[in-house]
């Protein structure tokens, strides 16, 4: 099984849509030597959040991860996903990039999918998830530091996002939702979290209602909430600045 697939495969895709980016600049550089580059390196953020699905469609997925759970071990499978991200971050940076928001692993014991297949109460987490997500999270925070320091130039800004969401599913009724367990699109289960949203999916009355829209992600109205942290909000949940300071970085 090749456990870095869903990471590499992403990064890839994106790696190939800034290269095309950077060949455009170059043609404008012709014209405009300086400028088109200066906005590239001084200006454009590059978000990236990456993780999740090595873990629910890789490492944890059903009967298929039992083998590769048993070959790798959780601390060597974190450290592949680091590795692999050091090495991708280093590559943006050679490719000018200077302002990163790395968003970290969200509390994927609590989404709707993982509550269903393990048959929990709507209060209730699945344990491992968790304690994965937090054991990356941590090294996550050391790489970005690393960065920092030695790449010349960069600035990376770590987005919480496992403190952000587990916030708004522990105090959904105080955002004005009216349930963090079940989803708003999906079937199966108490939590209507087996089967992905789709065309013949159950639909909720009311999507604002709800902390996730589908088994695995947040609702519109849930990442309207998180958005706003990250712009203005405090170190709880970005850090060591938020995205409107980094704007003017």
């Amino acid at each position: 099984m090749q456990l870095e697939e869903s990471l590499l495969i992403g990064l890839e895709w994106m790696f190939k849509l800034i290269i095309s980016t950077l060949h455009e600049s170059k043609l404008i550089n012709y014209w405009v030597p300086s400028k088109a580059r200066d906005f590239i390196m001084k200006k454009s953020m590059f978000s990236i959040t990456v993780g999740a699905n090595d873990f629910l469609n890789n490492y944890l997925l059903p009967v298929l991860s039992i083998g590769a759970r048993v070959s790798q071990s959780p601390d060597a499978f974190v450290d592949d996903m680091i590795n692999h991200f050091r090495a991708q971050l280093t590559r943006l940076y050679q490719l000018d990039a200077r302002k990163f928001v790395i968003g970290n692993v969200g509390p994927i014991g609590c989404i709707p999918y993982q509550k269903t297949i393990n048959q929990l109460n709507q209060d209730q987490c699945v344990d491992l998830p968790n304690k994965l997500a937090l054991q990356y999270n941590a090294r996550l925070k050391d790489l970005l530091a690393e960065l920092n320091d030695n790449l010349p130039g960069s600035t990376f800004v770590l987005a919480n996002v496992y403190d952000m969401v587990l916030e708004l599913i522990k105090n959904y009724q105080k955002y004005g939702f009216t349930t963090s367990s079940r989803a708003c699109c999906g079937n199966g289960g108490q939590f209507a979290g087996i089967i992905p949203c789709g065309p013949t999916s159950s639909m909720c009355s009311d999507r604002t209602k709800h902390v996730f829209w589908d088994p695995y992600h947040p609702s519109e109205a849930a990442n309207v909430i998180l958005a706003k942290q990250l712009i203005d909000g405090d170190t709880r949940y970005i850090s060591p600045m938020n995205l409107r300071q980094l704007r003017d970085h």
